[in-house]
């Protein structure tokens, strides 16, 4: 009998300390604190960035903020400069970097990253009233502007067929401008400006279905960081599931792009 009690007593200590070791207790230091610390560019619309007031608003502000309401912790920014992020997320200035970061090869190697939560890229955004274009593909003998050294001209090699003309703009504004008054028949431009140029302005613009590229956005932590990227992760999904995410991304976007379904 006693044999047995050492044996059961020895396979629960095998089983609490396989349980210890499997935990590294990154969510318990985040809870214990009462917050996650999150690093971002707050200059970056409309995923986050400063309001006239000075108030930090966006679609990343909102979504990790309702994480951090399900999880019972508050949410601390920490605006920090973006072209050394990932070096202060690993020297722990802040527990994650949550501003529309793309998900790439390289940058998994330094980080760990969620599952894509916005599928970002370059689409096509044209005048609402257009309606020759049903998908990518229709893109043909067209007439398109982008914004000078950005992503959207790498892009435009990637279409199936090459411009009639390609124009480059300064910015983003002032080729929507020549689009809407009949300039230029297309505008390439990054996902999430573009849709945010398009929700501030209705029945103006509308986008082509589909991508020309794909960049997806993920939440980035520490390697070592486990425990916490799979609570997140976890608190994430249920609000895909139950349609939160959906109900803030049309906040801002004037629909849903939260939904893997649809990129």
């Amino acid at each position: 009998m006693k044999k047995l009690v050492l044996l059961m007593v020895s396979a629960l200590l095998v089983a609490f300390a396989a349980t210890a070791f499997a935990a590294d207790g990154s969510w318990n230091r985040v809870k214990s604190a009462g917050k996650l610390v999150i690093g971002l560019d707050d200059a970056f619309p409309p995923m986050g960035y400063r309001d006239a007031s000075g108030k930090l608003i966006g679609f990343d502000i909102d979504a990790a903020e309702e994480v951090g309401k399900r999880l019972g912790i508050k949410i601390e920014w920490q605006p920090t400069a973006w072209d050394g992020v990932i070096h202060s997320l690993n020297s722990k200035k802040f527990d994650a970097i949550w501003n529309g970061m793309t998900i790439t090869d390289e940058r998994a190697k330094q980080v760990a990253f969620t599952k894509p939560y916005i599928m970002d890229g370059q689409i096509a955004v044209v005048k609402f009233s257009e309606k020759r274009f049903k998908k990518i593909a229709d893109l043909k003998n067209v007439k398109i502007g982008a914004q000078k050294g950005s992503s959207a001209l790498n892009a435009v090699k990637k279409l199936p067929t090459a411009p009639a003309e390609l124009k480059e703009y300064e910015d983003n504004p002032k080729a929507l401008l020549d689009l809407e008054a009949g300039r230029i028949d297309v505008v390439v431009i990054d996902n999430v400006t573009g849709r945010d140029f398009i929700a501030k302005r209705p029945g103006q613009f509308k986008v082509v279905p589909g991508f020309i590229s794909k960049e997806p956005f993920g939440v980035a932590f520490r390697k070592e960081d486990k425990d916490l990227r799979e609570k997140v992760q976890k608190t994430l999904d249920k609000m895909v599931k139950d349609g939160s995410l959906a109900k803030i991304s049309r906040k801002w976007f004037a629909e849903d792009i939260t939904n893997p379904k649809k990129w």
